[in-house]
């Protein structure tokens, strides 16, 4: 396959404020080395390719050795300038040890795209006085990502308790009648709390995303952008 039949989208940031992310999985080594080779070509000034997996990252780091890989996480990036460009904190809060891999691809995304995050795991409901100990942290922040498996509980909780918007991420943690997220999906998307939405299972990426675009809007409309 060539180069010219990835169709890559090098106007993307002038249009929307953010490059193109490259997405890894089902992508081999070789097309993603083209690919990154090629937005070097077009001048881009950051690259984040996510859902890599750690065999793909070892070929890869020796390819660009400037890149990142977060092992938890699988994403793969780098940046030109790592300048903060929205003064609004965002809080990852994970429900569990096992949600992580998901709550670190939002911290990565949400990071990578110029913000500053905080993460705060562990705090499910099943031990609930764990979340009431981090709630002055959850409080100061512009916008929350709260990701959870099971029967995600957790964002209904945390809805109650802040007034910041929530991005609800369900994980496909859980036993059989979890279905793979789709518990934890429908909870979210039922809650009764006030300020949620919801992406899709497993989208750590997409709640990052949300989270910083939330952000972005009120560090404009504040005036400091």
């Amino acid at each position: 396959m060539i180069v010219d039949e990835y169709m890559i989208d090098y106007e993307r940031q002038k249009r929307t404020g953010v490059s193109e992310i490259i997405y890894g999985e089902g992508k081999n080594v070789e097309q993603i080395e083209h690919i990154i080779d090629d937005m070097f070509q077009h001048d881009q000034k950051e690259i984040f390719v996510s859902r890599v997996s750690q065999e793909k990252a070892n070929v890869l780091k020796n390819i660009f050795p400037k890149f990142t890989y977060n092992e938890l996480s699988k994403t793969f990036y780098w940046k030109e300038d790592e300048t903060l460009i929205n003064s609004g904190k965002i809080v990852v809060v994970c429900a569990g040890t096992s949600d992580l891999p998901v709550a670190m691809e939002a911290v990565d995304i949400a990071r990578f795209l110029g913000n500053d995050v905080d993460l705060i795991s562990d705090v499910g409901v099943a031990g609930i006085h764990r979340l009431f100990s981090k709630l002055d942290q959850i409080r100061h922040a512009n916008v929350l990502v709260v990701v959870a498996g099971m029967e995600g509980a957790l964002v209904s909780v945390i809805g109650g308790l802040v007034e910041a918007p929530i991005i609800a991420v369900p994980t496909s943690v859980g036993y059989g009648a979890n279905f793979h997220g789709l518990s934890a999906l429908l909870s979210m998307l039922n809650s009764c709390s006030n300020g949620v939405s919801v992406v899709n299972i497993d989208n750590g990426f997409g709640g990052g995303y949300m989270a910083h675009s939330i952000n972005s809007l009120a560090n404009k409309k504040s005036g400091i952008e």
